[in-house]
């Protein structure tokens, strides 16, 4: 299913940010975000989500396809590795965990509580919840957080095998992880703030 964003425009915290976003993301495709911190990323990815609405604008592809992954691994941390991905699994009707272990080097800690995890384990078992979903569109902000060299090329992979069987993916990340896919520079997008006139009417 391909993803389409039409005229969208964003705010965080009541504050717009991007205004006039379109682009297309098809089956198979990476789209890499590029702008400064603050630009409006992760509101971006978070509104892809569906975790907050566009001032306006339309985003076309997304129902029941996205699967997302921010800042925050989404971990019960007194579940194990195998329990974590079992519960995620079961949460979008999926059965089958062990390419997600593989493909993450999780199978030497699939009983090791979570709580018991490195910073770096951890994301991979945040990551490896992506593939459990079955969802075909990955959503990812900053997916490389905590991830040593080896990891990066793990995640790298996960995606490529993603991409081949027809999934896509939309991710900011500062970190070239070789992957065939376009690049979307947010910075061109940035909202026009209104400035105010430092006129207070709260005095009259």
């Amino acid at each position: 299913m391909t993803l389409r964003i039409t005229d969208l425009s964003l705010a965080r915290g009541g504050v717009p940010v991007l205004a006039g976003l379109s682009f297309t993301l098809a089956p198979g495709r990476a789209l890499i975000l590029r702008g400064p911190n603050g630009v409006g990323k992760t509101t971006l990815l978070r509104t892809v989500a569906g975790l907050q609405p566009p001032l306006s604008g339309a985003i076309e592809g997304a129902e029941d396809q996205v699967a997302y992954c921010g800042h925050s691994d989404g971990l019960k941390l007194g579940l194990t590795v195998t329990e974590n991905l079992r519960f995620w699994a079961q949460i979008f009707g999926q059965r089958d965990i062990e390419p997600a272990l593989q493909a993450f080097a999780l199978i030497g800690l699939h009983n090791r509580p979570a709580g018991g995890l490195s910073a770096g384990q951890k994301r991979r078992l945040a990551l490896a919840r992506m593939m459990v979903t079955g969802r075909r569109i990955w959503v990812l902000d900053e997916p490389t957080v905590s991830l040593d060299a080896a990891s990066v090329a793990l995640f790298a992979s996960a995606v490529e095998a993603h991409l081949a069987t027809g999934g896509a993916a939309l991710l900011a990340t500062h970190i070239d992880l070789g992957l065939q896919g376009d690049v979307l520079d947010l910075g061109p997008f940035k909202a026009k703030v209104p400035v105010s006139d430092g006129f207070d009417e709260v005095f009259l």
